[in-house]
C-alpha cells in the first residue's frame, strides 16, 4: 500500500474509534451517593456535594469538578483524578493510594490523615492544603507538585512554589 493510503486509512480508522466519553448513569447514580469503583465519571460534577465513605477506586474522574464538596473516607485508591478541581473540597481520611493526581488543584483544600502513598503529583497545586497528618507523603512527590506558604505538611516535608 502506498504511504498516502496507509495514512489515510489509519485517519479514517482514529476517527471511527469510539471516544471514552462519560457515562451519565454512573455519574448521575454517584452524585446520589453510590460506590462506583472503576466507574467512567470523566468530567463529571460532584461540586458542592456531600458523598463520604463510598468507593471510587480505579475509577476515571479526570476533570471532574470535586470543588467544595465532602468526601472524607472515600477511596480512590488508583483512580485517574488528573486536572481534577479539588478546591476547598474536604478529604480528611481518603485514600489516594496509588492514584494519578497530575495536574489536579488542591487548592485550599482539606487532606488531614488522606493517604498518597504511591500517588503521582506531577504539576498538583497544593496551595493552602492542609495535610500535615496526611500519610504515604513523599519528598520525591512533593518535588514535583507545588504549593505556597499556605501549605501545611507533616513534618519534615516541603513542596516548591508555584
Amino acid at each position: 500500500m502506498k504511504p498516502l493510503a496507509l495514512l489515510c486509512l489509519a485517519a479514517a480508522l482514529a476517527v471511527a474509534a469510539p471516544a471514552q466519553a462519560q457515562n451519565a448513569g454512573q455519574i448521575a447514580a454517584a452524585r446520589k451517593g453510590a460506590s462506583c469503583p472503576k466507574c467512567n465519571l470523566f468530567q463529571a460534577d460532584f461540586s458542592g456535594l456531600e458523598i463520604k465513605g463510598r468507593n471510587f477506586a480505579g475509577a476515571r474522574l479526570r476533570q471532574a469538578d470535586l470543588s467544595l464538596s465532602v468526601m472524607n473516607r472515600a477511596n480512590f485508591g488508583g483512580a485517574d483524578l488528573r486536572d481534577v478541581n479539588a478546591y476547598g473540597g474536604v478529604f480528611s481520611s481518603a485514600n489516594f493510594a496509588g492514584a494519578d493526581l497530575t495536574h489536579a488543584s488542591f487548592v485550599g483544600t482539606y487532606l488531614e490523615g488522606a493517604n498518597f502513598a504511591g500517588a503521582t503529583l506531577d504539576g498538583t497545586n497544593l496551595s493552602g492544603a492542609e495535610m500535615d497528618r496526611a500519610r504515604g507523603l513523599s519528598q520525591a512527590q512533593l518535588n514535583r507538585a507545588c504549593g505556597d506558604g499556605a501549605t501545611r505538611l507533616p513534618p519534615g516535608l516541603r513542596v516548591p512554589g508555584c
